[in-house]
């Protein structure tokens, strides 16, 4: 973190008094606002006037003399601006609260020079929010998911198109849905029951059966149907504590209901209509965190759009921020009530399935029981990892047998999380053994694999027989088993539920060609690139019953690995950063010529370094160069910006297509960070390489390298930290696209010359 030289914090002018004004003013304001220390972010962030006064301090801070005297944390300049360019971040929406709290208890304790500064240092650079990088695709059919989007703004007509190709498979009117997903809940018919006949008692009755619910509101608009929804629940919560039956957990939920409130923990601002969230009492204005949604759900006032696909769409969109705020969920529940029609809803790793509508005038029990089941639940029962344990002061762990040992694995900080629905939904975490605290870091990598694909952990132990060097070392592997079965979407979650004569929804494909955020006129959800031709037998139809689709399938599994890293942009020095680089290209010709794997996701985050070399992760796309036949998965999920040319064109993945990879990565290095304490940037024109379709992706990415003029006026883009690179990254292109062409077949030489290129790059920029 670029903190500024004791020096600089001797010679600064002191504090002193210069803050007191802020501090009695502030004072005065907290005890008006009712806010008292130690201050709690989540009761913060209720009051809109808070932040205000947040503001109020920057700019206290800001008219310091000592910041025009500390040197801003990157590039010339003074804190002074840093600290000017920070007032609009603390006024975004996307700002949480406690990440200032240090300092501003700093200040208000009166601490030292030394250590308010390093605070406010600290708070400047801390990113908001950190980038996402993740994997690739090979010729397998490519499924196209958020998951692979890097550096992007995550704009909302971008993903929603994305997100609509990943869901892929929705099955809807799905019979016996509520019996499997909330029959099995101890309890919950006697309680239904028992709510139904007290809404139905009384001169004025809550519920009659020949006009429905009393206070239903006859406009059916979002407001006015959100008013009675909560009420209605809330009710249902009273009447749960006046009773003596078994009613779960329904203590620590309730129900949310502020469209126009955005959640936190999202990159983009988001906002949902309802959901039951794990909390006592919602306020007004309080700002709830997508970590503490437990079902999600969707309102429209007209029945009609229950069949509309821009429906679903939006519940696939909280249920997405759902799952990436919630490393541990399996599966989401969630549903949709347009106008009084209302659908039940659960989203997994492998698409999304619905139940039959119903009407909750004409079905109120069926719509007291959905609600009460979902205030009953248990953990497991809403969808959370029943394998992923916590001891009782909190700490988590995982537990496997080695080698007919057991071991307790205690998972000790998210590393990554993908944020998609469907797709493999990778998961890392940094762990160590329980009782070797300090002597070893392992990584635990959870995923979810089409059961026809080879097993990464098979073949990540293939590597460590066959002592190929630079590759992240193998530790464990297994399929994750609940109750003597296999943890799978089919069985394991949906438990087999009947899809036979559920409707088949899709899109037709348009994915390969359409541009991000063109407005299609079906209603109806797209598959086409998750399922093979061969094995879609109504794969033009709108909405098949009865339809022979093969459903998709995704297998739980879990790999342990010896290897902790951190991505090459973080190298404390270009010629560090390089030297890292060269360890993974020497990884990835040791992974070929030693078990003919070619790795088939090299991306930004699958390269990664530590105190000895760099090394490569993630073998899940992995595929053996001599092979008769496609891997038999229905997609593949990863990054498109590392994605060579050739293969974008739908040629076969080739050992000089992973070198071209390589080039892709660092060229997008160069563009996005500013050094190793920097946590990326959004460039417009490479956003786009996140949406557009691989077609149009290829013209880019091959206008980009064809041209000498061309390349030279795109790494003028580079960051400033990035610009000594220029002429190797020059030299790169020239050996990778001779004469500015894609390479369509093999050459040996090329991983010698793009080595010797950079060891020559080190050799110059090496520390004096």
């Amino acid at each position: 973190m670029p903190y500024p030289s004791d020096t600089q914090l001797r010679t600064a002018p002191p504090i002193e008094g210069g803050l007191d004004a802020f501090a009695r003013g502030f004072k005065t304001s907290c005890d008006s606002l009712g806010i008292a220390r130690p201050f709690d972010p989540a009761t913060l962030e209720q009051h809109k006037d808070f932040k205000d006064l947040l503001i109020n301090f920057v700019f206290a801070l800001q008219n310091l003399p000592a910041t025009s005297h500390l040197p801003a944390t990157l590039g010339p300049g003074t804190f002074r601006n840093d600290l000017r360019r920070f007032i609009s971040v603390v006024d975004s929406e996307e700002f949480e609260i406690q990440r200032i709290l240090p300092l501003l208890n700093a200040v208000l304790d009166a601490e030292a020079d030394e250590i308010v500064w390093r605070k406010a240092y600290a708070v400047v650079v801390e990113p908001t929010p950190p980038p996402r990088p993740l994997p690739f695709v090979g010729q397998t059919p490519y499924l196209h998911t958020i998951s692979s989007f890097v550096n992007s703004s995550e704009y909302r007509r971008y993903v929603d198109t994305v997100l609509k190709g990943e869901l892929g498979s929705i099955y809807i009117d799905v019979q016996n849905f509520a019996e499997v997903f909330l029959g099995d809940i101890n309890g919950v018919e006697a309680t239904s029951a028992m709510i139904m006949r007290r809404c139905t008692e009384g001169d004025e009755p809550l519920y009659h059966t020949s006009s429905g619910w009393r206070d239903w509101p006859q406009s059916t608009q979002e407001k006015e149907v959100l008013l009675w929804l909560t009420r209605t629940v809330n009710l249902f919560r009273e009447y749960l504590g006046e009773s003596d039956l078994d009613h779960g957990s329904f203590e620590d939920r309730t129900i949310l209901a502020q469209p126009s409130q955005p959640l936190q923990g999202s990159i983009a601002s988001r906002k949902l209509d309802a959901a039951i969230v794990r909390h006592k009492q919602t306020q007004p204005q309080q700002r709830m965190h997508w970590s503490q949604v437990l079902v999600p759900g969707e309102l429209k006032s007209n029945p009609d759009l229950d069949t509309i696909s821009k429906t679903w769409c939006d519940l696939g969109r909280y249920v997405r921020e759902v799952f990436t705020a919630q490393e541990s969920r399996r599966y989401v529940l969630g549903f949709t009530l347009c106008g009084s029609i209302m659908r039940l809803w659960e989203f997994d790793r492998a698409g999304a399935i619905a139940s039959e509508p119903f009407d909750i005038h004409q079905d109120a029990l069926k719509f007291v029981s959905t609600f009460v089941g979902y205030l009953m639940m248990n953990d497991k029962q809403l969808g959370y990892d029943p394998s992923i344990k916590a001891s009782p002061d909190n700490t988590r762990f995982i537990e496997i047998t080695r080698n007919g040992n057991p071991e307790r694995l205690i998972l000790d900080e998210l590393m990554k999380r993908s944020s998609c629905v469907a797709g493999r939904a990778t998961t890392c975490w940094k762990a160590h053994r329980e009782g070797s605290e300090g002597k070893e870091v392992l990584v635990v990598k959870e995923s979810w694999q089409f059961p026809e694909r080879d097993e990464e952990g098979a073949l990540l132990k293939e590597a460590l027989d066959r002592k190929v060097t630079n590759i992240a070392r193998y530790y464990f592997h297994e399929t994750v088993y609940f109750d003597g079965d296999p943890d799978d979407t089919r069985a394991g979650i949906r438990r087999g539920i009947d899809l036979s004569k559920a409707k088949f929804h899709q899109e037709r494909s348009n994915t390969s060609t359409a541009q991000a955020g063109r407005k299609r006129s079906s209603t109806h959800l797209s598959s086409d690139a998750a399922l093979p031709s061969t094995k879609r037998s109504c794969s033009n139809s709108r909405s098949n019953t009865g339809c022979s689709t093969i459903v998709q399938n995704r297998v739980h599994r879990r790999v342990i690995v010896q290897d902790y890293g951190k991505p090459l942009h973080k190298a404390t020095s270009l010629s560090a950063m390089l030297a890292a680089m060269e360890g993974c290209l020497q990884g990835y010709q040791s992974l070929y010529t030693k078990t003919g794997l070619l790795h088939g996701d090299i991306s930004i985050g699958n390269l990664l370094m530590n105190e000895k070399n760099g090394f490569l992760i993630d073998l899940d796309l992995a595929i053996r160069e001599k092979r008769d036949r496609p891997s038999g998965a229905h997609g593949k999920t990863g990054t498109r910006a590392f994605m060579p040319i050739g293969q974008l064109l739908g040629d076969a993945l080739s050992f000089v297509h992973g070198l071209e990879s390589f080039f892709w990565v660092l060229f997008w290095i160069c563009i996005h960070y500013n050094g190793p304490n920097d946590p990326g940037r959004v460039v417009k024109e490479f956003d786009e390489w996140n949406y557009i379709s691989m077609e149009d992706l290829a013209k880019l990415k091959l206008g980009t390298v064809s041209d000498d003029d061309i390349f030279e006026t795109t790494m003028a883009k580079f960051t400033e930290y990035h610009q000594p690179l220029k002429r190797w990254v020059g030299e790169w292109r020239r050996v990778i696209f001779p004469n500015g062409k894609i390479r369509r077949s093999d050459d040996q030489g090329l991983l010698s010359q793009m080595i010797l290129i950079l060891q020559d790059a080190q050799e110059a920029l090496k520390p004096v």
